[in-house]
C-alpha cells in the first residue's frame, strides 16, 4: 500500500446495482423491459485523498445472483431468470463478472462532491473488453463514499447470443444499461 492511500470496501447491502434490458418486437409495446438486480457483489476502491493518486476500483459480481426485480408475471420472471443464467450468461461456465479500473479521474464539483470517470476492463461471459467507461458522481464523508452513475454494454461484444423469452414473443435489444448507487466504507 502506497503512503496515504485510503481503502474502501463496497457495502453491497447498502448499495443498488441494476442492469436493464430493453424489449423489441411484437410485445415491446407492453413495457416488458426487464430490470435485473445484481444482488451479490463485492468491491474495493482506494486512492490518496485530495490528490486521488493511486486510484483504483475493482468489482466482482456473482453472476448467479442476478434476478429480475421489476413487477412481471411470476412465470415470465422464472423463464427470464432461467434463460439469463443458462443461455445468456452461462453462469455454470462463467460464474463471475469482473470490472477492474485502469484509469480514474475526478473533478471537484462541490464540497466533497466529484464528477468521476473510470475507464477499465470488464470481463463478462469469459470475454474481457477494455476501454469501458463508467461515468458518475462521487460524494465523500467521514464514514466513506457513495458513487452513482451508469454505463452501457453490448451483449454481442461479450459473445453473448441474443435470445428471446416468453415463448419467443419477447426479444431483447443488444444494449443493456447498467446503473449503480454504491456505498463504500473505510476498510
Amino acid at each position: 500500500m502506497t503512503d496515504g492511500v485510503v481503502q474502501y470496501r463496497i457495502d453491497a447491502a447498502a448499495s443498488k446495482f441494476t442492469a436493464q434490458a430493453f424489449a423489441e418486437g411484437l410485445f415491446s409495446m407492453f413495457g416488458h423491459d426487464p430490470v435485473i438486480g445484481i444482488k451479490d457483489f463485492q468491491g474495493e476502491a482506494e486512492f490518496v485523498p485530495e490528490t486521488f493518486e493511486s486510484a483504483s476500483l475493482k468489482l466482482t459480481i456473482n453472476a448467479r445472483s442476478l434476478a429480475v426485480v421489476n413487477a412481471i408475471k411470476e412465470k415470465d420472471r422464472q423463464e427470464i431468470e432461467r434463460t439469463m443464467r443458462e443461455q445468456v450468461l452461462e453462469t455454470s461456465k462463467y460464474p463471475q463478472i469482473v470490472f477492474e479500473s485502469k484509469n480514474i479521474s475526478l473533478n471537484r464539483i462541490g464540497n466533497d462532491r466529484y464528477r468521476a470517470r473510470v475507464i477499465g476492463e470488464l470481463t463478462l461471459h469469459g470475454v474481457t473488453q477494455s476501454n469501458i467507461w463508467l461515468n458518475g458522481e462521487v460524494t465523500m464523508n467521514a464514514e466513506g463514499l457513495r458513487a452513482k452513475g451508469d454505463f452501457a454494454v453490448k451483449q454481442t461484444d461479450y459473445k453473448i447470443k441474443l435470445v428471446s423469452v416468453a415463448g419467443g414473443t419477447l426479444k431483447l435489444k443488444n444494449e443493456v444499461k447498467c446503473s449503480f448507487d454504491l456505498v463504500a466504507r473505510n476498510a
